[in-house]
């Protein structure tokens, strides 16, 4: 039993490792002016439907992803679930919609690869291929 406890012990150490490792997070877009940067505020205006000063078009990770998770914490400072009640309003009223969402990362890197002007967030560290800016990261 003491062995089993220890096995598990380390291997919880292990993963908390690997996820506090990953737990930055990239923006990346398909933008033709690879000096693009955009500060948090920017960020959070585009993934909530406010204005920024570039025609870029976000698109998100399904509502059950730890990649969206970290960036609505880290980034738009709300809840999953005031995400959804905030978009929620925003149908109702027709005021705004809620930005297009890929199935998984690697879903989202080939619609980014494919899209000119659409931006998505990775884990760092993913691999992203040369036509992509990294225009943010966490911190």
């Amino acid at each position: 039993m003491g062995k089993s406890l220890t096995f598990l012990f380390l291997y919880a150490i292990s993963f908390a490792h690997i996820v506090a490792a990953t737990e930055t997070i990239i923006l990346v877009a398909n933008t033709p002016d690879k000096s693009t940067k955009l500060n948090r505020q920017q960020v959070r205006n585009l993934f909530m439907g406010g204005a920024i000063p570039y025609d870029l078009e976000a698109i998100a990770l399904p509502s059950e992803n730890q990649t969206r998770v970290l960036f609505n914490t880290k980034v738009i400072g709300l809840t999953e679930s005031r995400i959804q009640s905030y978009w929620a309003q925003m149908r109702f009223t027709g005021r705004k919609r809620a930005p297009k969402e890929a199935d998984s990362e690697n879903l989202l890197l080939e619609y980014l690869k494919n899209n000119e002007g659409s931006v998505g967030y990775l884990p760092e560290g993913m691999s992203t291929p040369e036509k992509l800016t990294v225009i943010y990261t966490t911190l």
